[in-house]
């Protein structure tokens, strides 16, 4: 090979590199992103309508009235997404939660051999069924500072099922409140 077949071959390579970062700047200039005064993703949020207003909330069910209706069957059901995290049976073993075997009228934070947390020790009482109600639809709204992770059962007819299968796991029961008693009384 000659020195001549040489320099062709190196002018052919060089071009090549030449035109390829000749394209590059080229792009660059008119491809050139715009980068943003703050680093991060900008999020479309949708505006709300003009003189739409907000739906009003829905009154709360008292938890009484929703007792009534509640069913043991479809509240186990719905409590097995609790067994992730809790026991459910007599003297069962502590899980990643306490045991849930007669929780309704036992003392907060009350399990041997669990760690709960400060803000749970805080609390103190005993497990009501109102309290449950609360502590179910949002934990860590009704307990700031709780270790419990679950996000909550926001449907109340749901929450009213797991109560009622919360109370039948129980040597004794505690009686339901009446619906009755939870009414207000008629104006006169």
């Amino acid at each position: 090979m000659d020195s001549f077949e040489l320099n062709k071959i190196l002018g052919a390579i060089l071009g090549t590199c030449l035109a390829v970062l000749s394209i590059n700047i080229a792009a660059g200039a008119i491809f050139a992103p715009v980068k943003p005064a703050k680093p991060g993703y900008d999020i479309v949020v949708p505006e709300t309508q003009p003189g739409g207003a907000a739906k009003p909330a829905e009154p709360e069910v008292p938890i009484e009235q929703l007792l009534a209706k509640a069913s043991i069957e479809k509240g186990a059901n719905s409590a097995k997404k609790c067994q992730a995290c809790h026991n459910f049976t007599k003297g069962g073993p502590n899980l990643v939660g306490p045991d849930l075997w007669g929780v309704v009228g036992r003392p907060k934070a009350s399990v041997a051999g669990f760690n709960y947390s400060a803000a749970m020790k805080a609390k103190g009482g005993t497990w009501t069924i109102d309290d449950l109600n609360h502590f179910i639809a949002n934990p860590r709204g009704y307990i700031a500072g709780t270790n419990m992770t679950f996000a909550g059962i926001p449907r109340e007819s749901e929450r009213a099922d797991v109560i009622v299968y919360l109370n039948s796991l129980s040597d004794n029961p505690a009686p339901l409140p009446k619906a009755a008693e939870a009414a207000p009384a008629p104006k006169q």
